[in-house]
């Protein structure tokens, strides 16, 4: 083969600079490059390809295509390249770019006595060198993915936890600027992180800032909150319930992860249905919430009942129906004049009468508070600590 590398060698440089017109004509990757990347490192890498190639040329034949010194240069360039951030999908089109301009100069100069080794060496050389460009770039790739990880983990407890956090922005490479909605989630039963992750960086079209743990997601702007929910319900197959606060700058973001969570856990102590709440959605019960012996009074109101509980099912059924009495009945499946006995009955034990505007007012909260409390069985509420 020593004619046909000789005729090879001459054509290399003009070989090269074809692939690197046709990676930057066809790779979108490589046409988003400055033209001095492109005629520097890109056409360097391109140009050590060739005396690979060459070199199999020479040495070998198609029975020899390869040895460990060139797969470790490979894989050596395959790492780098991962590490510069090229996608695997732009490394791999380079690759066949250069195969078919090598296979393609090769049909122009071959004899045709050379052409079939020719191409056995070419064919030998993808074989082994495809998989070994592969398995370094995704290894490469996952630890820089997992660098990544810590790094923006650091940066979202450095956020919600109040502390500086402009260095590790620019470690993440993530802009950290505006306003934010935060974010905390809950579903009924915990489906894959990732699911949950993939999910929110589709809706908002870049990667979201989230503990997986705490299941608080920092949003960029003025994001569409109740959108998101019903996306991630649709995509998790599980009922969402989420509470957003709305943080002005970043120097805010802790104090809004703060009042989201206390908000979620006030909608999940009340039993509140799936959705998105914000504290304007449980204001009285956020304030009904704060510690101390007014609470626990207040819950107090309704232990007359505790021996009774189709009573106190009564009065949570008439309450949450806006006191209508008709519809009371039919949610109980109960003639409206067992209805009005029972509520005689509440009126008997407690002393206070849902008839009675002033009363009605002070059972309603008399069953928020209970919820709060766990009077009943129920945990009680606790406030969450900060971040």
């Amino acid at each position: 083969m020593s004619d046909l590398y000789a005729r090879m060698a001459a054509r290399v440089g003009d070989l090269t600079a074809v692939v690197v017109a046709r990676c930057a004509a066809e790779a979108p990757f490589y046409a988003a490059l400055p033209r001095a990347t492109l005629q520097g490192e890109v056409t360097r890498s391109i140009a050590a390809v060739h005396a690979l190639l060459l070199r199999a040329l020479r040495d070998g034949g198609a029975g020899g295509a390869l040895g460990p010194g060139e797969l470790t240069r490979l894989i050596e360039w395959s790492a780098r390249r991962a590490e510069e951030r090229v996608p695997l999908e732009a490394a791999i089109t380079a690759y066949l770019i250069g195969a078919e301009v090598w296979w393609q100069a090769l049909t122009e100069v071959a004899e045709p006595g050379e052409l079939a080794g020719a191409g056995g060496t070419l064919l030998a050389c993808l074989h082994a060198a495809l998989p070994a460009v592969v398995l370094a770039h995704q290894n490469a790739r996952e630890d820089l993915h997992s660098e990544d990880r810590r790094v923006r983990r650091a940066l979202l407890d450095a956020l919600l936890a109040g502390r500086p956090y402009e260095e590790l922005a620019g470690a993440a490479r993530v802009a950290v600027a505006g306003a934010y909605e935060v974010v905390a989630l809950a579903f009924d039963s915990d489906p894959p992180s990732r699911l949950v992750q993939s999910s929110l960086d589709a809706f908002t079209g870049i990667p979201v800032l989230m503990d997986h743990v705490a299941r608080i997601a920092l949003l960029p702007g003025r994001s569409d909150v109740p959108g998101l929910v019903a996306r991630l319900e649709q995509d998790v197959g599980r009922p969402v319930r989420a509470a957003a606060a709305h943080a002005s700058d970043p120097e805010t973001i802790s104090s809004a992860a703060q009042e989201a969570a206390r908000v979620l856990d006030l909608v999940r102590r009340l039993r509140r249905p799936p959705g998105c709440y914000r504290l304007d959605d449980v204001l009285l019960e956020h304030q009904l919430a704060r510690p101390g012996e007014g609470l626990v009074r207040l819950a107090a109101k309704l232990d007359p009942l505790e021996e009774h509980p189709y009573l106190l099912e009564t009065v949570r059924v008439c309450v949450s129906q806006g006191l209508n009495r008709s519809r009371s009945a039919s949610e109980l499946c109960v003639h409206r004049n067992t209805l009005d006995y029972r509520l005689q009955r509440v009126a008997a034990l407690t002393g206070l009468s849902l008839a009675d505007p002033a009363q009605a007012r002070l059972i309603e909260a008399a069953l928020v508070a209970r919820d709060l409390t766990g009077a009943g069985g129920a945990p009680p509420f606790r406030v969450p600590p900060s971040p």
